[in-house]
């Protein structure tokens, strides 16, 4: 029998992951089965418990259930353990594996698919939840000359801040609500907020010079055209603009390494993507 894997979430029918893990698993000559799990709001532990009794081997988790995964794995690699978020699961002998990949995967599309390098740029984040918990520590790694959290629970962003601080060398991330950004300039904006899947906006306070010449706006949300927030970004003047679906599949394969031990070629498989894919995030 294959080995078993799903990604749970609450909505989940929209999940491209069992696309992107099919073809990882042909590419690679893994036996697996990938499937999507639609987990009730109350009861994501009990539909985890019941996957693994049912001989699951690992899981990704998406949206809501990020912070919960966290609290229910049993023990954590460093990644997740600093971003306080669990994103991909693994079940073995001595019970259940937290790790996230979110920020590997973010990174990895920033820097070599996208060919931006962060050193010394100036970085907004919009977002204090799970996804953008998990891109913190691996966007500090790559040495940006700034990076501003900024959320609608300015105490969500600023702990956030503050849990990261340690590990700036030197760089010390900042916390604001949105309004404080007025005035400000980004070189990279990076949405990990929920608000495209709704067709929505943060409450931005932009203006001429608030993406600066050169700029990249990156919405984790995928789809085919613009988000609202990339929309936003080209008709500010946004140098360039990117959607989420190159940090899904990237974060997929760090994933798919951490379960079966061998690294996927994600290239062929955003490409093959970028042609059929409807709106979304998930992983």
């Amino acid at each position: 029998m294959s080995d078993r894997y799903c990604v749970f979430g609450n909505p989940v029918g929209h999940s491209k992951s069992p696309l992107i893990h099919a073809a990882f698993a042909a590419q690679c000559g893994q036996d697996l089965s990938y499937e999507a799990l639609l987990a009730p709001l109350d009861g994501f532990a009990a539909s985890v418990r019941a996957f693994v009794a049912a001989d699951g081997r690992g899981a990704n988790v998406t949206v809501p259930f990020k912070e919960e995964a966290f609290h229910l794995a049993d023990r954590l690699t460093v990644r997740a353990e600093l971003a306080a978020a669990v994103n991909t699961l693994r079940f073995d002998g001595a019970g259940i594996l937290g790790d996230n990949t979110d920020g590997a995967g973010l990174l990895r599309d920033l820097s070599v698919n996208l060919a931006y390098s962060l050193a010394g740029k100036r970085v907004l984040l919009l977002g204090a939840g799970g996804a953008a918990r998990g891109v913190i520590a691996p966007l500090l790694d790559h040495r940006p000359g700034l990076l501003v959290i900024a959320n609608r629970n300015v105490a969500r962003a600023q702990d956030l801040a503050q849990r990261f601080t340690t590990l700036a060398g030197g760089l010390v991330p900042r916390a604001c609500g949105y309004p404080e950004l007025a005035g400000q300039s980004f070189d990279l904006v990076i949405n990990a907020t929920s608000a495209s899947l709704a067709g929505a906006l943060p409450p931005l306070p932009v203006a001429a010079g608030f993406f600066a010449p050169a700029s990249l706006a990156y919405d984790m949300m995928y789809g085919q055209g613009d988000t609202p927030f990339l929309a936003l970004a080209r008709k500010q003047g946004a140098a360039r603009l990117a959607d989420g679906l190159g940090m899904l599949v990237e974060q997929a394969a760090e994933a798919f390494h951490f379960w079966r031990g061998v690294r996927p070629d994600s290239a062929p498989v955003i490409a093959a993507l970028r042609a059929t894919s409807g709106p979304g995030r998930d992983g």
